[in-house]
């Protein structure tokens, strides 16, 4: 038997409450079974997968018998309570996603490969989330990623209890999910030439976009899908020049911001956005649907409020809640709406008066999690406008304390960013995901004083 190699509460993200008892030490060996609910039932069968990996053992999955023993009761949202003793685990869950979320507790209490007997540590877990939006943007416009990269994306950030996956599906460089009523979107601007630098080529069809939703549904991940507007639009416009004011627009695979937008004052623009928002949404059984709103340097500030006035009840009629970049707080928002602060300014007087009005905010800043940002001088890839973003610095701050008037109670969660101008492949994902990506989740999830 293997002696255990960690304590109780030495996982990401910190655990609430923690009561360490080296006395109740939980022997995993060759007769152990897991008992599930129906509800639990395929949280059950990855908990024995994990296991499996673990010791070796067959681990037969029941509703009948077991010595990991699932429950599910009463409690806030993803929360649980993991008590582990010499006979018995039992994980008492307010619901499936607390089920989840325990699995992946007791997964790093587990060693990562190995045969034979394995010690679970001994004691109580009483866990449950600070935020209930914990999320990651993956930019799959300026370079794409397949759908199984996406998929192993999922599985790598799960454990780690982000529960949000926003998919930045469009931008000046490529426009990556087939619409079918406007079908050059993705056969003129998915194909070859498209991202940064024409190296990010593809797009997903409807069914390999709805097979992506599913597999993240059963990792108790919700994809936010992005169509960015009224800015970020050149590859919409390459594909149908009606967009444009001007009736042309030229590819463009280089990294600038801010020159593409759509004609506000056009009846056309609106079809088209509506159109698109209500293939999006039918494909999308999550809540939420961005659209974007950032950089739009090129539409005029008078036009943007229009716009975004006119497009955020769009949304609702098709029964998704909005949300938008932090920009979309120049204008009253309905307060389904939610900003999404990504800048590195110590104020913002809109997300503030939004925050007072009732709004819930996604957390974002540009300096603090921007994945994308270089950890240090020397660090390839990764840009730096933002600063250098070593783990310290994603991990040394608080949400409630990043902007004046946003508070505890006013925000929704924090999300991390990964944009993919610099990235060129999975590995570059995983290089500058991780170890970042695990200090975020504990930001989000753990209570502030369980921080260290």
């Amino acid at each position: 038997m293997r002696e255990p190699t960690t304590e109780l509460g030495d996982v990401i993200p910190a655990p609430a409450e923690v009561w360490p008892d080296p006395a109740a030490d939980f022997t995993v060996h060759s007769g152990t079974a897991v008992r599930t609910t129906s509800a639990t039932a395929a949280v059950g069968e990855a908990l024995a997968a994990a296991i499996r990996a673990a010791t070796g053992y067959r681990i037969p999955v029941s509703q009948t018998a077991g010595s990991i023993a699932f429950t599910v009761g009463t409690g806030p949202p993803e929360s649980y309570t993991l008590e582990v003793g010499p006979t018995e685990v039992t994980i008492a869950a307010s619901d499936a996603a607390g089920a989840f979320a325990a699995v992946q507790t007791l997964r790093q209490l587990l060693p990562l490969t190995g045969q034979g007997d394995a010690t679970i540590p001994g004691g109580r877990i009483v866990d449950r989330p600070r935020f209930g939006y914990r999320g990651v943007l993956l930019d799959v416009a300026r370079h794409f990623f397949t759908s199984d990269e996406v998929k192993a994306y999922i599985d790598a950030i799960a454990p780690f209890k982000i529960n949000h996956l926003h998919l930045h599906l469009t931008d000046d460089q490529g426009w990556r999910l087939e619409i079918k009523s406007w079908p050059e979107l993705t056969s003129v601007s998915g194909g070859r030439g498209t991202g940064v630098g024409g190296a990010g080529a593809g797009f997903y069809t409807q069914e390999e976009y709805a097979d992506l939703v599913s597999y993240a549904a059963a990792r108790f991940v919700t994809i936010v899908p992005e169509i960015d507007m009224p800015g970020h639009v050149n590859a919409a416009q390459v594909a149908y020049p009606e967009l444009t004011a001007e009736g042309a627009a030229r590819p463009r695979t280089d990294a600038a911001v801010g020159y593409s937008s759509l004609v506000v004052g056009r009846p056309e623009t609106y079809v088209f956005v509506e159109d698109v928002l209500r293939e999006v949404a039918a494909l999308t059984p999550g809540p939420y649907l961005h659209i974007g709103g950032d950089e739009a340097d090129a539409t005029p500030p008078a036009d943007y409020r229009t716009f975004i006035t006119k497009v955020l009840p769009l949304v609702a009629r098709y029964g998704k809640r909005p949300i938008g970049w932090y920009e979309i707080a120049a204008v009253d928002l309905p307060e389904s709406a939610v900003p999404q602060f990504w800048r590195i300014e110590a104020a913002s007087d809109g997300v503030a008066r939004a925050a007072a009005n009732g709004n819930k905010v996604i957390m974002s800043p540009a300096d603090r999690v921007y994945l994308d940002m270089k950890y240090d001088v020397d660090s390839r890839p990764g840009l730096d406008w933002a600063g250098y973003v070593e783990v310290r610095r994603a991990y040394d701050w608080d949400p409630a304390d990043r902007l004046p008037g946003v508070g505890e109670d006013a925000l929704l969660g924090v999300e991390a960013a990964l944009w993919s101008e610099t990235l060129r492949s999975l590995t570059d994902v995983q290089t500058m995901t991780f170890p970042r990506l695990p200090a975020v989740a504990e930001v989000a999830w753990s209570a502030r004083e369980r921080r260290d």
